[in-house]
């Protein structure tokens, strides 16, 4: 039975209403990330792209995706608050918001119920979805009721409530060791460049791309997405198998991701990775 989204909007109000704190936020870090192109420095860079994995290879993709919504494989609580932590370094909410999003984007994908449906527009998928209608970020009650096995956890109902604390924090710390530049690099650019890279996961792999299995929904694979979302991108697979921590089910796709889960799980950060059979639909089984 299909379960209408609390994020349901319909698709003749959908630009009716612009939330303007959302709005706001992303214009000042669009604007924020422009200027740090002025303020180049080999540091900054390098320090960007080590917290742009931080933050959407564990913190979204392996964390908030893999393990938080599908629980794709198991860990320590501690590692599990750890990725949580990382996840709210990207903007994107906190871990019951972004679980619950997703959990209603897969049960009824590219629908009018898909809160992010491309099916009313592009860009409705990738950013509209976010810029209009009712924000439900710091919605923490609501959310909940689509994220129950978190939110029996005082720290993820926490977390979720006070999703901005990590991320200003490590602007702090930036601001303290390398000035406005570094903030800007750290902060704004990674940020803005990891928001567009998720939203790409939502808006071009449901538009174009290759598809492997005849799922219900437009999910396709983008092995570019892919490239810039740590393994994302192979939309159409994951669709096909959600409960999967292997997004990219060929040797030649790419995931990143699933490199790092086979190297914790060699040293015994992470056990019991769920992985999907390449050849046939099969049932997801755990891996030796």
């Amino acid at each position: 039975m299909s379960v209408e989204s609390p994020l349901h909007v319909k698709r003749e109000h959908r630009y009716s209403t612009i939330n303007w704190i959302t709005f706001t936020a992303m214009a000042a870090f669009h604007v924020g990330a422009v200027a740090a192109l002025f303020y180049f420095s080999w540091t900054a860079v390098l320090l960007t792209a080590f917290f742009y994995w931080v933050s959407i290879g564990l913190g979204i993709g392996m964390g908030y995706h893999r393990l938080h919504t599908h629980r794709g494989f198991k860990c320590s609580k501690a590692f599990e608050y750890f990725l949580a932590v990382c996840g709210t370094l990207t903007l994107e909410g906190g871990p019951i918001f972004w679980v619950a999003t997703h959990r209603l984007h897969h049960q009824p994908s590219d629908t009018d119920n898909d809160p992010h449906t491309p099916h009313h527009g592009g860009f409705w998928a990738h950013m509209g979805w976010i810029l209009f209608g009712e924000g439900h970020h710091n919605d923490t009650k609501l959310m909940s009721k689509y994220a129950p096995d978190l939110a029996v956890d005082p720290f993820y109902v926490w977390l979720n409530t006070y999703h901005w604390v990590p991320l200003t924090t490590l602007g702090l710390i930036l601001l303290a060791i390398g000035g406005w530049p570094m903030v800007l690099w750290g902060i704004f650019l990674r940020v803005v460049v990891g928001l567009h890279g998720t939203w790409l996961v939502n808006s071009a792999t449901h538009m174009w791309g290759s598809r492997r299995f005849e799922t219900k929904d437009d999910s396709r694979n983008s092995w570019w997405v892919a490239l810039i979302t740590f393994g994302e991108g192979w939309h159409n697979n994951h669709h096909a198998h959600p409960v999967s921590a292997r997004h990219g089910l060929a040797w030649y796709e790419f995931d990143m991701s699933w490199i790092t889960l086979k190297l914790f799980n060699a040293v015994g950060i992470v056990s019991d990775l769920k992985v999907a059979r390449v050849r046939e639909p099969l049932p997801v089984e755990e891996a030796a």
